[in-house]
């Protein structure tokens, strides 16, 4: 493996990185990262034709599945480029702006996916806590609102903060530590001082997925203050189950992307390999597995995938 230094750098290229010490088997790992791919990319276009087709699927529930799984395509197809390249070209170099576009995405859809969970969680609250008023405050029109609300709030904060990263200069090594360009591995390249933009982007996680984590966590408090009141044990059981899938898609949002900054922040010293892999969970994981949560869990989603496979057999 070649020996970058300073002086061969472009100031405006950056060098990606695949899986450290594994470089030559990178054509073999494409395996596994292809088809962790094909699967989110297919099992989240599945639950957007089979919300957008079946009438009896035409609910907010579902709407804001809708949501949720086009901001896991939207995370699949940020970073397919770039890691596939490195896997099997060994296509390493990527440019300033593309890098500044391709964290764009990436943290846009980041943020977007955190709010439509919490958005996902009030549905909860007010299907359990408030029914009889369901239908009346979640009308199609607020959910339209909700939707173009959770990509202005995903987007809007991110254009100062990505121009703020491009007033840098970068005199280190220019290799990133992932297959894509993620803002706080950008960040330590550089040889500027950079606290703004650590505070920036700081106060950015807070406001966002910080403030999403501390409601919908207040939001189940009072689901399960709702659920314990009730008589019927059969009853519980059958709010909580419809809680579980939604529970699960937190857990595996919330937990890679903490891991994931708690590495760039306090585990400098740490492997590379580690770096890489938490990244790459923290991208690829929700991705593939919310379809499947939600495939195995909602009797609704999962009759409508099987009659849409039994159709095209027939």
């Amino acid at each position: 493996m070649p020996s970058f230094n300073q002086s061969i750098f472009h100031p405006a290229v950056f060098f990606l990185t695949g899986i450290p010490g594994f470089e030559t088997y990178h054509a073999w790992l494409s395996i596994p990262f292809c088809c962790l791919y094909a699967i989110a990319i297919s099992g989240n276009g599945m639950i957007l034709f089979v919300i957008f087709t079946e009438s009896s699927l035409h609910e907010p529930m579902y709407y804001f599945l809708s949501m949720l799984s086009f901001t896991d395509l939207g995370l699949c197809l940020s970073t397919l480029v770039t890691m596939l390249g490195i896997f099997w070209f060994n296509a390493r170099e990527i440019s300033f702006d593309a890098c500044i576009g391709q964290m764009f995405f990436i943290h846009g859809f980041t943020f977007m996916e955190s709010s439509v969970l919490l958005a996902m969680a009030f549905d909860r609250f007010t299907a359990i806590c408030n029914p009889l008023r369901y239908a009346t405050i979640l009308t199609n029109s607020r959910i339209i609102k909700v939707g173009f609300a959770i990509v202005i709030r995903g987007t809007t904060a991110l254009v100062p903060l990505l121009l703020l990263l491009k007033r840098l200069s970068f005199c280190h090594g220019h290799v990133l530590h992932h297959s894509y360009c993620f803002h706080p591995d950008v960040m330590t390249l550089s040889c500027t001082d950079t606290k703004i933009n650590s505070a920036f982007g700081l106060a950015i996680v807070i406001s966002t997925a910080g403030l999403d984590s501390v409601f919908i966590l207040l939001s189940y408090v009072l689901i399960i203050h709702s659920v314990l009141n009730m008589a019927s044990p059969e009853e519980r059981k059958k709010v909580f189950g419809t809680c579980v899938s939604h529970i699960s898609a937190v857990a595996i949002f919330y937990i890679p992307m903490i891991s994931l900054s708690l590495v760039h922040r306090f585990g400098k010293q740490a492997p590379p390999l580690v770096h890489t892999l938490i990244a790459n969970v923290y991208l690829l994981i929700p991705p593939v597995m919310n379809p499947i949560i939600y495939s195995v869990k909602t009797k609704q989603i999962r009759k409508a995938v099987l009659k849409i496979f039994l159709s095209k057999m027939i």
